[in-house]
């Protein structure tokens, strides 16, 4: 503005006039800022808190509530970032408020990969969640009055810990469960809070978690295994295949639920150990994002990306990386609400080309009936939630707590509903064969690992849709029953071969050359069996409809891996120790000469030759044997 366009006002301003107004207009400057921060502040914390009330399961309702929620966040960091100074000034800032939001979006980005399986937003989690431990952000709320804070340094504490379990960072992870012990053993002494025993058990979980993910020993070192999908781990379909299966509709994994119930199986935040094992055998390997946070110069919203159905026509092509993980729900001792609502959500969002992938790993239950004819529920099937929350119980029984994930002792007064006394009334928290036939009306791939398992396998294929089922063994030698807790041994099978062959052997300790050597061996066995299905002219054709999808197609290598060692094992003698499917597989598979060859053959390798039978079984053996 020149002179010539001044009032008269502005031309008699003075110096000190002029000063004031300035400082007048940077007061105000810095008031809009803290209240702008105090507003997003605000806002990100209501729309975070509204998280809670978003349903669990389907896609289309929680995605925009998601990207809105993001986009707030997006703004606090940066706003954040760019007045730092005047907020510590005015706003008096503290670092711990830094810390809340860094892990406020790591959770964001946890939540997730829960949602859509990409394993990509794990890294973004692990981003912001060390950016708070570097920098120290919670250093100093031990001095609080208060243990809120505490409680939040030990929470975000468990929370990284289990975002570094999911990305096998074993060493970073080490160190924080020494720090987390550190800090609740701080917080015992500062507050004497009343859930102690809760963190220490916490604790105790995540020791335990880790010990069992890293019981192999290579060159006298623990190893993380990695039971996430690689290029070199898939069987590839060999010349000739297309002619067998271009005429065969083709399905793939689309939606997947994984349930678990294990009573005794070790676990930690809601995670067994098997299934642990199974959300990560159907990804892909990631590629781990070397970006620091301090390069990021915006948070992208994962709810903006596109996830494209997978294209099934796209099978025999090489382009692994790109093609999305099946989505999936982990469900820790459901009940059976829980379930047909997170099944009927999967089943609604199959496209014509999807398949649903049902894995349960749970106690066994037996109705004890006298009369058992009803395939659907008579011959029982599997626990799966222990939490008798939903009993209809008498007006005068006493009330039960529903936070106690343990089973419930009965009243004394009241018998139990599954007792002699109630004749043929089955325990209404178990699932059955007969509750799965809803959900046949499309092509359904069943894993079921219990202790009986063998309920479901002849499930009637009422809709004439694709039907598979892997069923696990319902026996153990008793060497192995004091490792029932550590995980099952079919599960293992189907994640980790090289390390299942290396438990039935006792080989806890290999040379980094016997252990590459195991793998190679292995991964040369899976290939061969994958060529045997295509050649074999006794294989239902059922399976070829889920040869299409490189994770099924493993699975079911895998499936003839574990019944192939374990015929062979000498600790594992009648049918009871081995697994069984619908459709039964041919003998030409199960029995095959040239892969029991490669399994002495390797045993022989390892030195362990003695712990299986004198050679390849003939003919003669299998009928004396079955």
């Amino acid at each position: 503005m020149t002179a010539a366009g001044m009032t008269p006002t502005e031309k008699n301003t003075s110096p000190t006039d002029q000063q004031q107004f300035n400082e007048n207009h940077n007061e105000d400057y810095e008031e809009k800022i803290v209240q702008e921060f105090g507003h997003l502040l605000e806002k990100s914390k209501q729309l975070f808190n509204g998280l809670r009330d978003l349903p669990q399961y389907g896609h289309k309702q929680w995605q925009p509530y998601f990207g809105r929620t993001f986009d707030i966040y997006t703004k606090l960091w940066k706003f954040q970032q760019q007045h730092r100074v005047l907020l510590d000034k005015k706003y008096g800032l503290k670092r711990y408020q830094i810390g809340e939001i860094a892990s406020k979006i790591g959770q964001l980005y946890y939540h997730f990969y829960i949602r859509t399986s990409e394993t990509n937003y794990l890294n973004e989690a692990f981003a912001f969640y060390s950016a708070i431990r570097s920098r120290a952000y919670y250093s100093k709320v031990n001095r609080e009055e208060k243990p809120d804070l505490m409680v939040k340094k030990l929470r975000y504490y468990a929370r990284f810990i289990v975002v570094c379990l999911l990305l096998k960072k074993t060493k970073i992870m080490r160190e924080l469960v020494r720090e987390l012990n550190r800090q609740i053993d701080e917080y015992v002494k500062a507050y004497d809070p009343d859930d102690s025993l809760e963190w220490q058990l916490v604790l105790n979980e995540i020791s335990s978690f880790i010990d069992v993910d890293n019981q192999l020993n290579i060159d006298h070192s623990p190893i993380t295994l990695s039971y996430r999908l690689t290029n070199s781990m898939i069987p590839p379909l060999p010349t000739g295949s297309e002619k067998i299966l271009s005429n065969i509709q083709m399905y793939v994994i689309e939606e997947i639920l994984i349930i678990g119930n294990y009573q005794d199986q070790i676990k930690f935040s809601e995670l067994t150990i098997d299934m642990y094992r199974i959300l990560q055998a159907v990804e892909r390997q990631a590629i781990d994002s070397l970006t620091s946070l301090d390069e990021k110069s915006t948070i992208q919203s994962p709810a903006s990306t596109n996830h494209q159905q997978r294209d099934i026509h796209n099978f025999y092509d090489g382009d692994f990386q790109n093609r999305p993980n099946p989505h999936k729900y982990l469900l820790y001792k459901p009940t059976f609400s829980q379930i047909y609502a997170f099944a009927a959500s999967a089943f609604k969002e199959l496209s014509p080309h999807g398949t649903l992938l049902l894995y349960i790993s749970a106690d066994g239950y037996d109705t004890h009936l006298k009369s058992k004819v009803e395939q659907s529920y008579d011959f029982g099937g599997v626990k799966t939630n222990n939490r008798h929350d939903d009993t209809i119980e008498s007006p005068n029984s006493p009330p039960t707590s529903t936070t106690n994930t343990l089973a419930k002792k009965s009243s004394p007064s009241i018998p139990p509903l599954n007792s002699s006394t109630t004749g043929s009334i089955k325990d209404a928290h178990n699932i059955f064969p007969g509750d799965l036939y809803p959900f046949l009306r499309k092509p359904l791939f069943l894993i079921i690992d219990s202790n009986n398992s063998i309920t479901f396998q002849n499930m009637p294929n009422l809709f004439g849709q694709p039907l598979i089922s892997l069923l696990s063994p319902i026996k153990l030698p008793t060497v192995f029953h004091n490792y029932q807790n550590k995980g099952s041994l079919f599960t293992l099978f189907l994640t980790s071969p090289v390390y299942a062959f290396c438990f039935v052997c006792h080989l806890n300790d290999l040379t980094n050359e016997q252990w590459n050597m195991c793998q190679e061996h292995i991964n040369k066995m899976i290939f061969e069996i994958i060529k045997i299905f295509l050649k074999s002219k006794l294989v239902d054709s059922t399976i070829y409809h889920f040869f299409a999808d490189e994770f099924l197609r493993l699975f079911l290598a895998r499936y003839v891996f574990c019944y192939a060692v374990l015929r062979l094992h000498r600790a594992f003698k009648g049918s009871g120790f081995y697994p069984s499917s619908q459709p039964q597989l041919s003998n030409d598979l199960l029995e095959n000469v040239q892969v029991h060859k490669m399994i002495l053959e390797l045993s022989a390798l390892l030195n362990v030759r003695q712990l299986f039978l004198e050679g390849p079984l003939t003919a003669a053996d299998l009928i004396t044997s079955n």
